[in-house]
């Protein structure tokens, strides 16, 4: 395919807007972590691991409906309205979460937060999908994990550059009492509202998905997208093989389908994955920070400044990943995340068992997260964005989505009670115990699917 035809400015304009969602839903999901040693003095939680886990967990409950919504609004509205609505719960929660003063309106601004999550993440990496051409369609994707990455760092730099420095000793009321405890907190909440009201005015202004029009029987409007997109030759092509896979013309979300003989392992796969993208247990580093690197020596100023290097080496990873997922693959970068992370967590989990404390866990903990960045991360969102049939692609990602949100809050919920239980040289071993079930997983049932269309991957998957 000669990829000189294609408007690469056009596509990669949309495709940012696009991924603004991702953007903050990488903030909005660690912004938390470098508040957590303030807040939770603030509303005075800090000797309860249940109120801790839940003001820590609340937004995966947000997450769960907005992506379960995500499919009914997306098969019935198109692709572009749902990020319209996720930006502007982005909006709501940063501006509310900073403005309250009690525990349980601080939990119900996290929960809109957390609708709007959920709604982009399912939604953002599916409308790039579905405007990317087939050999540009593993790096685009991947545009969305870099701007959660962003996203991440974002969080990582404002929260270490609010703060101020905690002095060594510092009591619980001291800390309360400081301008971290009373608005510190607040301002990294806030500073989030920038780049959420920006994804709310740019996402009027980026066209509807074609293969969604095609769905909805408005051909003429996606015939005029893909041509924008790379020409009239593509466009008919294209066109031509989504309407080989579209049995019927409908809006309807076609729940039924979806437990259709031939559709089922393609659901079950795409569960799977996305299960297991969250308990491979790296979310728990930016999580609880605070736990991970207290435990091994760190101050809370140090722990602000560790997360930083973290998520620094994250984004570094993560571009290297956008260049490999069309080169290397999907399921040779898969393998390497699992098995990778499998080793690392064994490591990780032996050194807190012997009790080593300092920059040797640094290390350790900054190559799990370089494995994730290259690996999971990434990888995990392209392959759901293009393994599910065109005709029922929403109510599936949804669905994916929805299961990944429900391990991410088994995750971070438990990771407190874990930590008490086992300590953290045995939470880690479960980690690694996990990793390695996923890796063998991905090696029995991934196929891979990088250099094809999203026609023809749906006729192979189908066809086996």
């Amino acid at each position: 395919m000669n990829s000189a035809v294609f408007n690469k400015k056009y596509i990669l304009g949309i495709t940012l807007v696009s991924a603004l969602g991702g953007l903050l839903f990488g903030y909005d999901w660690v912004v938390i972590g470098g508040a957590k040693p303030f807040y939770e003095r603030f509303f005075d939680i800090v000797g309860s691991p249940h109120l801790q886990g839940w003001a820590m967990s609340s937004a995966l409950i947000g997450c769960l409906f907005g992506a379960l919504s995500s499919g009914y609004i997306s098969d019935r509205l198109g692709r572009k309205v749902p990020l319209i609505l996720a930006a502007a719960l982005f909006t709501l929660s940063a501006i509310g979460t900073g403005a309250s003063d009690h525990f349980t309106l601080f939990i119900i601004y996290r929960l809109l937060g957390g609708l709007g999550i959920g709604i982009a993440s399912a939604v953002s990496p599916m409308y790039i999908a579905e405007i990317a051409p087939a050999h540009l369609r593993g790096r685009l994707v991947a545009v969305n994990q870099l701007t959660i990455v962003i996203g991440i760092l974002a969080a990582q730099v404002i929260n270490y550059l609010i703060a101020e420095k905690v002095p060594e000793g510092a009591t619980n009321e001291m800390i309360v009492q400081s301008w971290n405890g009373q608005w510190g907190w607040r301002w990294m909440f806030w500073a989030e509202t920038v780049p959420a009201v920006s994804f709310f005015i740019l996402a009027f202004f980026i066209p509807e998905s074609p293969r969604f029009l095609a769905k909805s029987g408005h051909v003429s409007k996606s015939l005029k997208i893909l041509e924008k997109i790379g020409g009239q030759q593509y466009a008919l092509r294209v066109e031509d093989e989504i309407k080989q896979t579209l049995h019927e013309t409908t809006t309807k979300i076609d729940w039924k389908a979806l437990k259709a003989k031939k559709l089922r392992p393609i659901l079950i796969l795409g569960i799977v994955l996305a299960m297991f993208q969250q308990w491979c247990g790296i979310n728990v580093i930016f999580n609880y920070a605070d736990e991970v690197f207290t435990s091994a020596g760190y101050s809370v100023s140090d722990m602000l400044l560790n997360i930083v290097i973290t998520g620094t080496v994250n984004l570094i990873f993560t571009l290297v990943a956008m260049r490999m997922v069309d080169s290397w693959g999907r399921r040779k970068l898969m393998l390497l995340g699992s098995g990778g992370l499998a080793i690392i967590y064994s490591v990780l989990g032996t050194t807190y068992f012997m009790g080593v404390q300092g920059l040797a866990i640094l290390v350790i903990v900054v190559m799990a997260i370089a494995v994730y960045a290259l690996t999971l991360a990434p990888v995990t969102w392209v392959i759901l964005s293009e393994i599910f049939p065109n005709r029922v692609r929403g109510a599936a990602m949804a669905i994916a989505t929805t299961s990944l949100w429900i391990a991410s809050f088994v995750l971070t919920y438990t990771f407190p009670l874990l930590n008490r239980a086992l300590n953290a040289s045995g939470t880690f071993w479960l980690y690694a115990f996990i990793c390695l079930s996923g890796f063998l997983f991905i090696m029995r049932k991934l196929p891979e699917t990088k250099g094809k269309s999203l026609e023809e991957i749906e006729n192979e998957l189908t066809d086996q």
